[in-house]
């Protein structure tokens, strides 16, 4: 049987759902923070099975909130109603921490955590949908990594969510399977959508705007999963030009401001029907882990580095690649295209398996290919960039279209 938990009735006034530029932190001083050891309390007596119904208000938390029940459903309001806010956090690494099959967040906000938002940790069947996670000062570094961050999981469904403000990814989905990222808005991450070390994702109906970049599908050596297979297609993706905020030392603090769509080291990635603009580095950058800065990938001497099976196709490009991040890219682009030119909306580091090639190229299973009308620009990294060419009709050709993601538990 479901129980449905409510404890307590609203008292706080009803919260909007804000952007970038929004409160520098939120006053609390009339939040109901004598309801942190009400829902705490909750979380602890979960049974299988449970509703627990978070009433519209703020609420102030100082720790972590956790749960470890299988079968628990976690309800607010909606996002700009329910809100928790942990501005004042001083315990705990994360707003809320879920380790628990069949976990369901919906309808709430969560705000300010010292470190990750949420982050479900090795559990099946998660359905976050409704979810507004927020940094309201603004982006800055000192920000948590990640906004919604379901890791070693199984079946997942993040949907019309949305993600601000995250100093490493606003949406990730990390070394897990069966994956839908669907109709969400993410601003002012880094990050704003990432899918790393994953197999079967489908990332879809989606904004991602004023990120550094906008979608990333990456594979980093030293995890015990490689990634593949992921369909990113009818998104927005449109002016990710946020400047690089991510701790040094990180992933994605090797992102160029101004990407729209990265490729990392992963194969089976197919782009399509995408709406991208105005991106200031590239519309679409396809690379390897040799451009990254982690190109030592010692400790797992079969890691394979290289983006192969890449099928891009029937997108809409506008704008973008005039004014890309870094003094090696500007460079770059003034010597190629001159001072008021643009790069191409796909550009591709050149890096490429040597062992696999058959008579100077790949087999044509491994290609990318990229059947937009739009120009490809080999940026012939594996050569310090002596010889960066415009070579499109390398990459005019196709692959077969991947199967969708399946998420079976919620049929």
């Amino acid at each position: 049987m479901i129980r449905t938990l409510v404890t307590m009735t609203a008292t706080a006034a009803l919260l909007t759902a804000c952007g970038q530029g929004g409160q520098a932190g939120r006053d609390l001083s009339d939040a109901n923070s004598d309801y942190q050891s009400v829902l705490l309390e909750q979380l602890i007596d979960a049974q299988p099975g449970d509703v627990i119904d978070i009433p519209a208000g703020v609420y102030e938390f100082d720790r972590s909130l956790m749960l470890t029940v299988d079968g628990v459903t976690l309800r607010g309001a909606g996002m700009g109603e329910t809100v928790l806010n942990f501005q004042n956090q001083v315990a705990g690494a994360e707003g809320l921490l879920v380790t628990a099959n069949d976990f369901t967040l919906e309808n709430l906000a969560i705000e300010d955590t010292i470190g990750d938002a949420v982050k479900v940790n090795g559990g099946r069947n998660i359905v976050i949908r409704g979810v507004r996670v927020e940094w309201t000062g603004g982006y800055a570094t000192e920000n948590g990594a990640y906004g919604l961050y379901p890791v070693q999981t199984e079946n997942v469904l993040i949907e019309d969510s949305v993600a601000i403000g995250a100093s490493d990814a606003g949406i990730y989905v990390g070394q897990s399977r069966n994956i839908t990222v669907r109709n969400n808005r993410a601003e002012f991450n880094v990050a704003g959508i990432e899918i790393e070390n994953s197999v079967g994702a489908d990332v879809y109906g989606n904004t991602a705007t004023n990120n550094t970049g906008g979608i990333l599908v990456f594979n980093m050596p030293n995890l015990p999963q490689r990634g593949h297979r992921t369909r990113v297609y009818d998104n927005d993706v449109f002016a990710n030009n946020t400047e690089n905020f991510g701790h040094e030392g990180t992933p994605v603090a090797s992102v160029p401001a101004g990407s729209g769509i990265v490729i990392n080291s992963n194969d089976e990635v197919e782009i399509f029907n995408n709406r991208i603009a105005d991106n200031n580095t590239a519309n679409i950058i396809i690379s390897s882990l040799h451009s990254t800065g982690y190109s030592d990938y010692s400790a797992q001497p079969d890691f394979d580095p290289y983006p192969e099976t890449i099928w891009i196709h029937s997108n809409t490009f506008t704008g973008g690649g005039s004014s890309p991040d870094g003094l090696d890219l500007t460079a770059l682009k003034v010597l190629l295209f001159g001072l008021n030119g643009s790069f191409p909306d796909v550009l591709f580091d050149g890096y490429v398996d040597a062992a696999k090639l058959e008579n100077g190229a790949l087999p044509d299973a491994l290609r990318i290919c990229v059947g937009d009308e739009v120009d490809v620009l080999n940026a012939d990294g594996p050569n310090g960039f002596e010889n960066p060419r415009v070579e499109t009709e390398n990459y005019r050709c196709t692959h077969e279209g991947l199967p969708p993601a399946t998420l079976s538990f919620l049929d």
